[in-house]
């Protein structure tokens, strides 16, 4: 089974690029083919924690965005992750509305999976309305309670803005944060999560326990995958 992923949230620094970073290792780690995508024109980071998975595109054009389905009819089994920038639901709306994507994928029977990553405040709730209104119930929505950017989302849990999009389907996980130090010695680092649990020598590498928080905090957000289309 491959899925069409756009990690999304509209706001910035909700924890969009390392959603996909977390997905791109998830793929990885269970030998599953897959490309990713990179809309953020100015830090790119996808692209740089997952050189050779992940390439940037413009997602303001629909040749960019072309390029994120084209693969699709030669390599059906490749999933692809595409890393969203803030601000880009309208271009993407539009590329989706005037390509028909929604009827293409159906015939393919292949899901489109969009990620609405989340820190616990309004306008993260608010948001997410807008994208349900946005495209109904034609779209698969994951709402990402980011731990790591918030610590209570009873707020959002409340919202209308996630009844309209239970109502729609939407599938509600947790990403637990991960201790911040580890976290900012791997983003200091450009090292990939699965280097940053598995290197023990080089000069990169974490200590005894934080690869061991690493890889805790990995296992419990493939256990939240796990119950995804994917």
């Amino acid at each position: 089974m491959s899925s069409l992923n756009f990690i999304g949230g509209e706001k910035g620094g909700v924890g969009k690029s390392v959603t996909s970073r977390l997905l791109a290792q998830y793929f990885i780690d269970h030998d599953r083919p897959f490309v990713g995508y990179d809309t953020d024109r100015s830090h790119h980071s996808f692209t740089r924690f997952y050189e050779g998975f992940a390439s940037p595109i413009v997602v303001d054009s629909f040749e960019g965005l072309d390029q994120v389905v084209n693969g699709f009819e030669q390599k059906p089994e490749q999933s692809v992750i595409v890393d969203m920038a803030a601000q880009t639901l309208a271009p993407l709306a539009r590329w989706i509305d005037e390509s028909q994507l929604f009827d293409v994928f159906a015939e393919l029977n292949i899901p489109v999976n969009f990620w609405h990553v989340m820190d616990d405040g309004r306008d993260s709730s608010d948001l997410l309305g807008k994208l349900v209104d946005t495209f109904g119930e034609r779209a698969n929505y994951i709402v990402v309670q980011n731990y790591g950017r918030g610590s209570d989302f009873a707020l959002m849990l409340g919202s209308q803005s996630l009844a309209r999009a239970t109502a729609a389907g939407a599938r509600v996980i947790s990403l637990p944060r991960l201790q911040e130090a580890s976290m900012r010695k791997i983003d200091n680092r450009n090292t990939s999560f699965w280097k940053a649990v598995h290197d023990k020598d080089g000069p990169d590498a974490l200590g005894l326990l934080e690869r061991q928080r690493v890889k805790s905090w990995l296992g419990t957000a493939y256990a939240a995958f796990d119950t995804l289309p994917l």
